[in-house]
């Protein structure tokens, strides 16, 4: 059976792409600008097709091309880490102040193995594959910005499906895949909310306009207003994760501004949209009450849902099935409020976003630290079996294309 072939094949690279792994651990960077990080990939990747590189972000696109012609399949690998003063006690943790809390590192070594694989068999390839090394997933668009300078479309045309792998240390079982078709991973955006009033005495409210007041009684309204005006079987999530008004050293004080930021994450396209509307009028209904203004900024990026293709997804679950047997897929039965960028690239081109179980075999998985935490550890030893599976989809999509040809 060929997709387990490549995965025992993949498996006999599990000393090189952990070296990697391991390198890149020692050397996170953060947003869109990661020279060493590009360095690093473009050094294992040499050789193995047509290069393209950005001059406005670090990305990294390799063209392989297929020793027989047809269509292009892209395949994702995010490159950035977060800024977290990493705690693991490993013996290659990051000392910089930066941290590969999500994974990233291990998606780099999918990435670069995955395309060791294509290369080696690209005599068999019926057509063309991208493999994207993607900087700024961490709310830096980085997604978005490749799409814009059209790196998608470097063979002459839209790729016709494209697949990522996000591991995990936590949330299912380990060296297991998982995932649904539709949404699989919701829209995220910031909402940012400032109450203006009139300063004044605290001994005489009356005689100001308490922002403080406007605000307190907007946050606690807003779970109220979301489950009366929003379907609950089309969840909408808003979380307050700061707050700012006054001095801490004066009580007697009213401040003129008070203000609060949140996180919004819906599950269903548009419905972004359908908040703002209605959470605008509250709070600006709010602060009319109260006698104060209030200025509402929703932030500068929005994550799209990532919406798993159908039959992508179907796809993946026969090859995960055909590789690694029934028992290494997972299905998922909901969402997850987690976000990630890859939500533009399904946008734009039908595929799939599959989870990777990276818990260490001996570890609690259930109770592991979670991704973004400074204490996240995860199995490189599974990074084989993302590279298989990558280039495993890669072959089945062009295979079924020429099929059908």
């Amino acid at each position: 059976m060929f997709y387990r072939e490549l995965a025992e094949e993949a498996e006999r690279y599990l000393e090189v792409v952990q070296g990697i792994r391991r390198e890149l651990h020692q050397i996170p960077e953060f947003g869109l600008d990661l020279p060493k990080t590009r360095e690093r990939i473009l050094a294992s990747i040499h050789g193995l097709g047509e290069i393209h590189l950005s001059d406005k972000l670090s990305s990294i696109v390799l063209h392989i091309k297929g020793g027989q012609p047809g269509p292009t399949v892209l395949l994702r690998a995010d490159m950035d880490a977060l800024a977290v003063e990493e705690n693991t006690g490993l013996d290659y943790a990051s000392t910089n102040g930066y941290m590969h809390a999500c994974g990233h590192d291990l998606h780099m070594a999918i990435g670069i193995g995955a395309a060791h694989l294509l290369a080696t068999h690209k005599a068999d390839l019926k057509g063309d594959v991208l493999v994207w090394f993607q900087p700024g997933e961490e709310g830096h668009g980085g997604a978005d910005v490749m799409l814009e300078e059209n790196m998608h479309m470097i063979t002459g045309s839209k790729p016709i499906a494209a697949y990522g792998i996000h591991v995990t240390s936590s949330w299912q079982p380990p060296r297991t895949f998982g995932g649904k078709a539709g949404a699989l991973m919701a829209s995220a955006s910031d909402l940012i909310v400032t109450f203006t009033g009139r300063g004044g005495h605290g001994s005489s409210p009356w005689m100001a306009k308490d922002p403080i007041s406007a605000m307190t009684d907007a946050m606690a309204g807003l779970q109220t207003m979301i489950n009366k005006q929003f379907n609950v079987f089309d969840p909408v999530v808003v979380n307050i994760g700061w707050l700012k008004a006054g001095d801490d050293h004066t009580t007697n004080v009213i401040p003129e501004k008070a203000a609060f930021g949140a996180t919004i994450r819906t599950f269903s396209p548009g419905m972004l949209d359908n908040l703002k509307k209605h959470v605008t009028a509250y709070l600006e209904g709010t602060a009319a009450a109260f006698g104060v203004t209030v200025d509402i900024d929703w932030g500068q990026y929005a994550t799209e849902v990532v919406m798993n293709d159908p039959a992508a997804t179907e796809r993946v679950r026969k090859v995960v099935r055909e590789a690694f047997g029934e028992q290494a897929w997972m299905e998922w039965p909901h969402p997850i409020a987690g976000a990630e960028d890859f939500g533009s690239v399904v946008r734009e081109i039908p595929g799939a976003f599959i989870f990777l179980g990276a818990a260490p075999a001996d570890s609690d998985w259930q109770n592991a630290a979670p991704n973004h935490s400074n204490r996240a550890v995860f199995d490189d030893s599974v990074v084989p079996s993302g590279c298989a599976l990558l280039a495993g989809l890669a072959f089945d999509v062009l295979n079924e294309a020429a099929a059908k040809a």
